[in-house]
């Protein structure tokens, strides 16, 4: 098996249109949780979300690309071409089916989706190319056209676990030599339906959420596009590239208990983590930093610290544990993707952002937390977490790269 460097990152963000904006936000602790001001949300519980602001992403596209693309095509495009900028590497040099694409999310059509069935109801004409929003493979099929990715394209759709699943599958397919690049990560945008859904559960804070805090009331939502370039470290070091970390494992689980709550014990996230540990031939003790999944919700921070707690030991409240979610939203489908490239980017600066909102850890949420300002750490091994409804967990294993 061959080891899989990370050469590449592209992100948009609510904290800024590339990956250098988006992580000098989260090492600043600023929040991209706003006022909501892409549809009308005025209705729901609360009113804010971490909305991309940026037009900057629409550059280089036609007015034609822009009225008939989706808004998730269009963040996807916009940073999938910065992650292969960024890693120096042109697609189109490989054999078409030795390069793919690993996408995590899925819903980034549906404000076009939306458009298309207003349209019906009100009885006007829809535009027809907004009828591409209910396919939700779409964004994958779009950006794999564009940058020549003739081999494994996929769209996973694990729903908040999703992209940290595709990272993870992607790696396996260049260290099984499948293929020699995959582009993984997910693309995510806010929509009424999803707006409304989180508030109808009352899963939502009012206010920008808090993950972890003891007077926690919910997530925030966002939306983000956030892309890593995957090859053999052979290959990278051949090519002269600058390797951020390596994606040395990743492991799955379900919880097997109810489709929107997580097991109270955290014992499903447990066994994703101890798996992809396994699959990376290391322990528990091997891990410097934890960039958990962090929702801000009161069940899923509990369950979390007792999933953390069990695989730590006695080590648990000396592990530093960092949400990103305060700062950038809770992005769904893509939220591993963003937190992967988070983690990365701690491993290459030995900085941990603070969780932004974090003031007072709650006494369930009893663990080493970065709050306040970002953290100098020596780190050699980061393990990120993602937990999603039905059950559904993710965890990655990213080391740093020995050159």
């Amino acid at each position: 098996m061959r080891l899989v460097a990370v050469t590449g990152a592209g992100v948009i963000s609510a904290l800024g249109a590339t990956a250098a904006a988006t992580w000098e936000g989260l090492v600043a602790g600023r929040s991209g949780i706003g006022p909501l001001t892409l549809f009308d949300a005025s209705k729901d519980r609360t009113h804010t979300a971490a909305q991309i602001t940026s037009t900057e992403w629409d550059r280089g596209l036609t007015g034609a690309e822009q009225a008939r693309l989706s808004r998730g095509d269009r963040l996807g495009l916009h940073a999938a071409g910065q992650a292969f900028a960024d890693a120096g590497l042109d697609p189109s040099r490989f054999e078409a089916s030795r390069a793919g694409l690993i996408l995590g999310g899925g819903g980034g059509g549906l404000l076009q989706a939306e458009a298309y069935l207003g349209a019906v109801l009100s009885g006007r004409a829809p535009k027809p190319s907004s009828a591409r929003g209910f396919f939700m493979g779409t964004t994958a099929d779009l950006i794999a056209q564009r940058f020549g990715l003739g081999g494994r394209v996929q769209t996973i759709m694990n729903a908040c676990s999703s992209s940290t699943i595709a990272i993870g599958m992607g790696a396996s397919l260049v260290a099984g030599g499948a293929q020699e690049v995959v582009l993984a990560g997910g693309v995510e945008t806010l929509s009424r339906t999803t707006f409304a859904g989180f508030n109808s559960l009352r899963l939502v804070d009012p206010d920008p959420c808090r993950p972890f805090d003891r007077r926690r009331r919910g997530m925030s939502l966002g939306e983000c596009a956030a892309f890593l370039v995957l090859e053999p470290v052979e290959a990278a070091r051949a090519r002269g590239a600058r390797i951020y970390g390596e994606v040395a494992a990743y492991g799955m689980s379900s919880d097997a208990y109810h489709l929107t709550a997580p097991d109270p014990e955290g014992r499903g996230l447990q066994r994703s983590m101890r798996a992809a540990l396994a699959a990376a031939g290391m322990s528990a003790d091997d891990v410097d930093h934890v960039n958990a999944h962090g929702t801000g919700t009161e069940q899923n921070d509990a369950a979390e610290t007792r999933s953390l707690k069990g695989l730590f030991g006695a080590r648990a409240d000396r592990v530093p544990i960092v949400s990103i979610k305060g700062a950038v939203g809770h992005c769904l489908g893509a939220a591993g993707a963003i937190e992967a490239f988070a983690s990365l980017m701690s491993l290459v600066h030995g900085l941990i952002p603070p969780t932004t909102g974090l003031d007072e850890p709650g006494p369930d949420c009893d663990l080493d937390h970065v709050r306040g300002r970002a953290r100098e750490a020596r780190l050699r091994v980061v393990l990120s977490n993602s937990t999603a409804f039905g059950g559904n967990n993710g965890t990655l294993i990213l080391k740093a790269h020995q050159a």
